[in-house]
């Protein structure tokens, strides 16, 4: 049990689902949209994100194995409501580091990558971070340990999480049961977050419980009258697959560069943030959104959330 990698064993299902969908998608049976240089992009990012992953994950079983050391409870692995009570607190912890990933710059640089694709499909799940182990937003998932949950338990149900996403990313399926929809993230609510419509940008962080973005109000509906557009909102327009991976993080190096006595606002600021003012911040287009539509009230404008390119400050 302690050896389970939900994500390794689920490995075949995800490229046989993917070619399903394609096949699926010629044939006239399914929604789903491909472009060979962009899909093969979304899958050597996902490689190449299972090997950053490796080379990290000594410090990362060290710092979990030590704060468990330290733990406040001993919670067995073999009890039923311990396996709920993880479930709860990962999915919880997940939220808050898909929210702070879309809201500071600098986890934001290690993130973007997975929104560049124009495109969602089953491939784009696999389009995953290769700094987020620099990054250090695995050590969100620490306290965890230090309450009483073993390491290997939670790695589990970290894995479960990554594996319930891969099926949500995809135009094939529509709405669930309104009972669903209602608790669990699903492709309507995740294709809201990876559009670029302004209504919809940085909405739905959910993993696998859409109840935290109603309860903390960062959800959006996906509206029949507002169809998706993917990608961030000056996509980049490049299949290479350094920039995909490093452009984020190279903006911010020329930043640092121009204006290094700005560096802190540079990393940790919100993305658009500039000294000057000269970018436009979340508020700013979300003003600017709401201004062009009078008959939107300050409540709904407040919903629609801010603008991934435009906050990161990124020239692509």
């Amino acid at each position: 049990m302690k050896d389970l990698d939900p994500v390794t064993l689920a490995t075949p299902f995800f490229i046989l689902a993917i070619i399903l969908e394609i096949v699926l998608a010629r044939l006239g049976r399914a929604k789903a949209n491909y472009e060979p240089k962009d899909t093969l992009v979304s899958l050597a990012m996902g490689l190449g994100s299972t090997v950053a992953g490796l080379a990290t994950a000594g410090v990362v079983f060290a710092a979990s194995l030590w704060v468990y050391q330290h733990r406040l409870f001993d919670i067995p692995m073999s009890a039923a409501w311990a396996w709920l009570a993880v479930f709860l607190l990962e999915d919880l912890t997940y939220y808050w580091f898909h929210r702070l990933a879309h809201e500071r710059r600098f986890w934001w640089a290690s993130h973007v990558n997975h929104h560049t694709s124009q495109h969602y499909n089953l491939s784009t799940a696999l389009r995953q971070t290769w700094t987020g182990g620099v990054a250090g937003t695995w050590l969100l998932w620490l306290p965890l340990s230090f309450i009483g949950f073993p390491p290997a338990m939670v790695a589990i149900q970290k894995g479960i999480s990554l594996v319930y996403q891969f099926w949500i990313h995809t135009e094939a399926i529509g709405r669930m049961s309104r009972w669903f929809e209602a608790v669990f993230n699903t492709p309507s609510h995740h294709r809201v977050h990876h559009a670029r419509n302004p209504r919809y940008l940085d909405r739905n962080y959910a993993g696998i419980l859409i109840v935290w973005d109603r309860l903390f109000g960062t959800f959006q509906p996906e509206l029949d009258e507002e169809p998706c557009r993917y990608g961030v909102v000056k996509n980049l327009a490049t299949f290479n697959l350094l920039r995909v991976a490093f452009h984020e993080w190279a903006a911010i190096g020329r930043d640092i560069v121009r204006q290094p006595r700005h560096a802190v606002g540079w990393l940790f600021g919100p993305p658009g943030w500039s000294p000057d003012g000269s970018r436009e911040t979340s508020d700013q287009i979300r003003a600017r959104w709401a201004a062009a539509r009078p008959q939107v009230t300050p409540a709904a404008a407040e919903a629609t959330g801010p603008t991934p390119d435009a906050r990161s400050g990124s020239p692509a």
